[in-house]
């Protein structure tokens, strides 16, 4: 045997050993990874990693200001006839922004305004259906004016529901907010208020459609049986998919509604949407809850969330309107200041463009309210961080924010709506 054929055998056999090492390595490893898939699925836990909707979607074209969407299609959805959905397709055919489940679009509307003119109002409006190739769908509730008070009605909904109809033109921003559900596999819990329903529908319709093994619950709390939205659709999906849970609570009940309701197999209380019943309900296991409505609903739920040991990061909401939710910590384990906590004493405040220097002190508001307090007009829309109407540039100082918005305003600006000043500020207004 020559020594080229001896260093062959030498090196042959080092490789069979190398190969034979790594056969076992592999085989190891992937006896425990079947073991930690076999005790996560006994636990029922998310193996898989989230990831987040903007990440999987950043792929998908958005476009700068305002499109021009044609209603293609309008439909009554409660028994009552306040809550109108419109189907948005663009003017130019083009394809649509994907979005994430929970988040909304913005409108500009040339309502008629109580002098008999027509006013430019912007507006925020949900997404109410799972994302669609070619269309959007949005559901209103129609706002009356308040019994007993002399607030008007509600413009952007009354506006949408008396005028826009099949063949009207509209000015949409692209999809927007920071309120979407998350893509991972692991529980979820959402709870709609009255029209806060229409993120859940969103959520809910994406889930059952790209995550039908999803365990997720619903809790939608209305008044009575007049108010449900989506009724027949609740109830189908319900019914095709045994790991949807939905339960009905009713405040004020019709009388008759709770049976009613029963004999469709519906799950009914006569009751607000509380922690007591989620307690009652809800096996134990890691939910991420989704809450969407009124702000009293929304500021009693999330501190007893919290109170019953819901880590921080698992609760995600919306309020309609401005609104100040009490938190314990932020989501990146913050401490959150309410309103006005961190100023003690007046704090001068500068309008450049108007010329006028006035003395904010705790209490007074947001600067938007400020502003507008001492005739100053600045444009707004949602007054709630979602629509950027009233992003205003910062010349000198530093304000502080009393939610995050939704709406991410550019390097040295701010959304007046939900912030204060921290220090001596000058704003461009």
């Amino acid at each position: 045997m020559t020594s080229l054929y001896l260093i062959l055998w030498i090196a042959g056999g080092v490789l069979l050993q190398l190969a034979i090492y790594l056969c076992i390595g592999f085989w190891r490893h992937w006896r425990s990874y079947q073991a930690l898939r076999h005790a996560a699925s006994e636990f029922e836990i998310a193996v898989n990693p989230e990831v987040e909707p903007e990440v999987a979607q950043s792929t998908a074209a958005a476009w700068a200001g305002y499109r021009t969407f044609v209603v293609e299609r309008r439909a009554l959805e409660d028994a009552s006839g306040q809550v109108c959905s419109f189907y948005l397709a663009p003017q130019d055919g083009k394809p649509l922004a994907a979005f994430s489940p929970g988040q909304f679009l913005t409108f500009q509307l040339d309502a008629p305004a109580h002098t008999g003119d027509s006013q430019s109002v912007v507006r925020c409006y949900s997404l109410s259906d799972a994302p669609q190739p070619n269309r959007y769908r949005i559901s209103v509730k129609r706002a009356p004016a308040p019994a007993g008070s002399p607030f008007p009605a509600g413009v952007s909904s009354n506006y949408l529901h008396d005028h826009v109809q099949v063949g009207s033109q509209l000015q949409v921003r692209a999809p927007a907010g920071h309120f979407y559900i998350d893509r991972s596999n692991a529980p979820v819990v959402l709870i709609g208020g009255g029209v806060g329903i229409t993120p859940m529908l969103s959520m809910l319709n994406w889930c059952l459609s790209e995550q039908p093994a999803r365990e997720l619950w619903l809790f939608y709390g209305v008044r009575n049986s007049a108010e449900l939205v989506m009724q027949t659709h609740l109830k189908d999906m319900a019914t095709q998919h045994s790991n949807f849970h939905l339960h009905l609570c009713m405040s004020d009940p019709l009388p008759g509604d709770v049976v009613e309701l029963s004999q469709l197999s519906v799950q009914c209380h006569q009751s607000r949407v509380d922690v007591a019943l989620l307690r009652k309900l809800l096996p134990l296991k890691p939910y991420h809850y989704y809450i969407c409505g009124p702000t009293p609903m929304l500021q009693s739920l999330v501190p007893a969330l919290e109170d019953w040991g819901v880590p921080d990061g698992r609760i995600h909401f919306e309020a309609f309107g401005p609104a100040s939710i009490p938190r314990r910590k932020s989501a990146n384990g913050a401490k959150v200041a309410a309103h006005g906590d961190d100023q003690s004493e007046a704090v001068l405040v500068t309008f450049a463009k108007s010329g006028k220097q006035e003395a904010w002190k705790p209490g007074m508001g947001s600067l938007l309210e400020f502003a507008e307090g001492h005739g100053i007009a600045v444009s707004s829309g949602c007054r709630a961080g979602g629509c950027g109407s009233c992003q205003t540039s910062i010349r000198t100082g530093e304000v502080a924010y009393t939610q995050a918005p939704d709406f991410d305003p550019e390097p040295g600006s701010c959304l007046l709506c939900v912030c204060t000043p921290k220090t001596a500020v000058t704003l461009e207004a």
